[in-house]
């Protein structure tokens, strides 16, 4: 424990001291970028979900690209001729006339990408979950915290305006005290056995897309989208759409780390995250009740009677239930809120999600989707998986980032990167 605190230490103070090197040489200081003077850009992954963010910046000046299949970043060139190209997101934050990072890689690269972008000066938008480790997502939200740079997870469903109003009734006490919170999401994974190996596509550099995890056999069950089925890369349904779902709850009820997570799901298979998962969260609130909170995917739901919605998020209070998914909520018993009227707007409507780090940047504002709080529900999905693959109630420990009665999660809680890489 005491290396992870010096770590820690370590990182707070590196971080602060290279931020402020770079920023006396550049635009990127503070109060130095004019609200009309446009960004300049680096762009980390330009295909899929990272294309996505890619347009959604594409309003200030793209002027790096970087991706590790040379036939994606190809392509995206023909959309930004100005930009420079890169394959090594390391050698793009050499580029000097940079301000801000955008980073869309899998979720194995976020941390490494993030923080030596952070301690180089710029600002950040990464892709959620924030990380794959607990330990990288608690190092990510204290170098953002300790440089004063603009950071926000893509987390883009908190833009909306129907999550904003879901927000302010479950505020308002019209569900009474929230005892619990259920979240669900279809997407099951299916198991399959541990890829052989297959050669290397000329068009790849597997060895910058593996970055800091351990070198496996290359395979197309890999590269570009099924890693998230296997543990080496990714963590399955619940690390997917963990901060989509459960944002509600940590907005609307300000809840921060559980106390006890267990979990339950089909046998563990060493290699691939469940095709199923229930997880069970309790949340301290002082002066009142704690929270439970209950995750579930791959087809399982909480036993209320409920319209049959696809993913959703179940509040239940002593007053009634309220239902949501991504686009609609339903106030239960229907019956019960009769002629409801819903509290006045309190929280204002976002210029978009994108847009908001942007802002934030140029009028020296702030993002609603910050590190630091993007971090705490990327822990919680995280820790999820944890206590699924130990097979124990996990008693949590937030400020030493360990299992109290569990030694043996410390495997799954801390990163462990290949020679040569480090965060």
């Amino acid at each position: 424990m005491k290396q992870i605190m010096d770590r820690r230490q370590f990182i707070k103070r590196s971080a602060v001291i290279t931020a402020g090197a770079w920023l006396l040489g550049t635009k990127t200081s503070f109060g130095k970028i004019s609200p009309n003077e446009k960004l300049n850009i680096g762009c980390v992954g330009t295909a899929g979900r990272a294309w996505q963010d890619v347009m959604g910046v594409q309003g200030e000046n793209i002027v790096a690209l970087c991706d590790i299949d040379s036939n994606n970043l190809a392509k995206a060139g023909q959309k930004f001729p100005q930009a420079k190209q890169y394959q090594d997101w390391r050698k793009m934050l050499e580029q000097k006339d940079i301000d801000a990072v955008v980073i869309g890689t899998p979720d194995h690269t976020h941390a490494v990408a993030t923080i030596s972008a952070l301690k180089s000066g710029r600002h950040v938008y990464c892709e959620k979950p924030l990380t794959h480790t607990i330990s990288e997502a608690r190092l990510v939200a204290e170098t953002a915290h300790q440089t004063g740079l603009v950071t926000q997870m893509g987390n883009q469903i908190h833009a909306t305006p129907h999550y904003r109003r879901v927000v302010e009734i479950v505020k308002s006490g019209a569900l009474g005290p929230i005892k619990e919170v259920h979240c669900w999401a279809d997407s099951p994974w299916e198991t399959k056995p541990l890829p052989t190996g297959e050669p290397v596509p000329p068009n790849i550099d597997y060895d910058l897309w593996l970055g800091p995890v351990e070198p496996v056999p290359y395979s197309k069950e890999y590269v570009p989208f099924n890693w998230r089925r296997w543990w080496h890369f990714g963590g399955g349904s619940l690390s997917d759409f963990c901060c989509h779902l459960t944002d509600l709850a940590f907005w609307s009820l300000d809840i921060k780390y559980p106390s006890t997570v267990e979990a339950e799901g089909p046998p563990v298979d060493a290699n691939c995250a469940p095709p199923w998962l229930i997880v069970r969260y309790e949340y301290p609130r002082p002066g009142q009740q704690s929270l439970k909170l209950v995750w579930y995917s791959g087809g399982k739901r909480p036993s209320y009677e409920l319209p049959k919605w696809g993913n959703g998020v179940l509040f239940v209070g002593e007053k009634g239930m309220l239902l949501t998914d991504y686009e609609k909520h339903v106030l239960l018993p229907e019956k019960d809120f009769t002629g409801f009227v819903a509290p006045a707007h309190s929280i204002p409507d976002s210029i978009g999600h994108h847009a908001e780090w942007i802002n934030a940047i140029k009028n020296k504002g702030t993002t609603t989707c910050n590190f630091g709080y993007g971090g705490m529900m990327t822990e919680a999905g995280l820790l999820g998986n944890v206590a699924y693959r130990v097979g124990k109630k996990i008693e949590w420990d937030p400020k030493k980032l360990t299992a109290k009665n569990c030694s043996e999660a410390d495997q799954y809680i801390q990163h462990h990167y290949r020679k040569g890489w480090k965060i």
